[in-house]
């Protein structure tokens, strides 16, 4: 591990966040570090240097676009190490299989996607970049100082040399695999006792309830929720059973994008990358977010459109950050629903948080919920609540029509179905379209 390097970045995160004195100020600071940042990699990527061929450097922020499709077709000449896209992948794939996720190739750590968007992405992040990510990571994350001693309990689908980075004799790291049984992850919390708790919604609301019940008498002192969408309902619960607030990390594949700040609000890590905004509303405060990380040189994420949905913060954070501040990532543009107006026959779209807060206003008996559009006018909803099911799945059907009625648009059938989710492989994803847009 490249300590030094890691040090550097921990102390850059967590020392520099008053530099900017305004919004002005960090991009004009973000357009140097990009311009340099292009400027290298156009000499090494030969995709990008003919992609971008002929454009002028000052103008990058309307560059042409890219996107998972086009990262993985070009991968072989888009990254800088070498590597092709099929050794990466059986790499990647066997590491997956093996539940060994130690290996790299040619010093480079290789990673796979967890394919919720239809399909695989590949990530590769240097020896370099893994003690960078280390150090913001840790500086955004951890309770407390880096001179403690912490122990971090980290579930996640697959293990990887990015996370084992922040291993130290003052770090003791712990990977939670989440194809483990429930129970063996309760007996090996209580052996470790961790100060850090990290994991996707749907395991750290399993824990929670055994903590409720006695069985895992753990005290974490900061609880980050990862991977999947944060709902409210899921929110409380766990905020409940452990007495904490529950922080986020906002990251994907493509980098790490952000985080929340000691208020609990959720901000983008505008210090190690540029995140501009696609609106896809008329209010001006849902967009779809398009990175550009300057701190990432072997597989460089340029002009890239992600596909999730990122909310604005009305209200500026307490914590007077210039960091962009995020109410909400309320899920992808992949679950938008559909809906079809009455009179034109026009699709309309419905956002993924409109669908969840229809079902969370018609009863505070629900415990869990999944709401899959299987088609225009249908949808099949899973329900887990305190009480009798017959009267809360009525309310919900009554919230859910009213939904589509607010907007003009057909009434779909809505359908009940057992509700049954285990954490593992699978994300949860508690809104979902199944049919894809013509």
């Amino acid at each position: 591990m490249k300590l030094s390097r890691l040090l550097k970045q921990y102390v850059l995160t967590r020392y520099r966040r008053t530099r900017w004195k305004n919004r002005e100020a960090l991009e004009a600071w973000q357009h140097r570090q990009v311009t340099a940042h292009l400027t290298e990699t156009l000499k090494k990527s030969a995709f990008y240097r003919e992609y971008y061929k002929d454009l002028r450097l000052q103008d990058w922020r309307d560059w042409p676009l890219m996107d998972k499709t086009r990262m993985m077709d070009a991968f072989d000449s888009l990254n800088t190490a070498g590597i092709t896209k099929e050794e990466a992948f059986e790499a990647a794939f066997r590491a997956e299989s093996e539940r060994d996720f130690s290996p790299e190739l040619s010093g480079i750590t290789i990673g796979l996607s967890s394919g919720t968007s239809g399909s695989r992405g590949l990530f590769l992040v240097s020896a370099e970049e893994r003690a960078a990510w280390a150090g913001a990571a840790l500086a955004k994350a951890l309770p407390g100082s880096l001179l403690r001693k912490h122990r971090i309990a980290f579930f996640l689908r697959a293990d990887s040399n990015l996370y084992q980075t922040v291993n130290s004799k003052r770090i003791r790291f712990s990977f939670f695999d989440l194809i483990r049984p429930i129970g063996e992850h309760v007996q090996k919390l209580c052996e470790l006792e961790p100060t850090l708790l990290i994991g996707p919604p749907s395991m750290l609301r399993l824990l929670a309830e055994a903590k409720r019940s006695g069985k895992l008498p753990i005290e974490p002192e900061k609880i980050i929720s990862v991977a999947e969408v944060l709902e409210p309902i899921d929110e409380m619960c766990i905020r409940e059973a452990f007495g904490r607030e529950v922080h986020s990390i906002y990251q994907c594949t493509e980098g790490f994008l952000g985080a929340t700040c000691d208020h609990g609000t959720l901000h983008l890590n505008e210090d190690i990358l540029v995140i501009q905004r696609e609106y896809v509303d008329a209010s001006g405060r849902i967009f779809v977010p398009i990175i550009t990380d300057f701190s990432r040189k072997t597989q460089p994420i340029i002009r890239y459109r992600l596909n999730d949905l990122l909310t604005l913060r009305e209200q500026p954070c307490p914590c007077g950050s210039v960091f962009t501040a995020i109410d909400s990532i309320s899920g992808r543009t992949d679950d938008m629903f559909s809906g079809i107006e009455e009179l034109s026959g026009t699709r309309v779209p419905i956002f993924p948080d409109f669908i969840r807060r229809a079902v969370l206003m018609a009863s505070g008996e629900i415990l869990e919920f999944k709401v899959i559009q299987l088609a225009e006018t249908e949808l099949e909803v899973a329900l887990r609540v305190t009480g009798e099911k017959t009267s809360v799945e009525q309310a919900v059907r009554s919230q859910l029509e009213d939904t589509f009625r607010e907007r003009r648009c057909r009434v779909p059938q809505v359908r009940f179905v057992p509700y049954a989710f285990q954490p593992g492989l699978q994300k949860l994803r508690r809104v979902e379209r199944r049919f894809a847009w013509e």
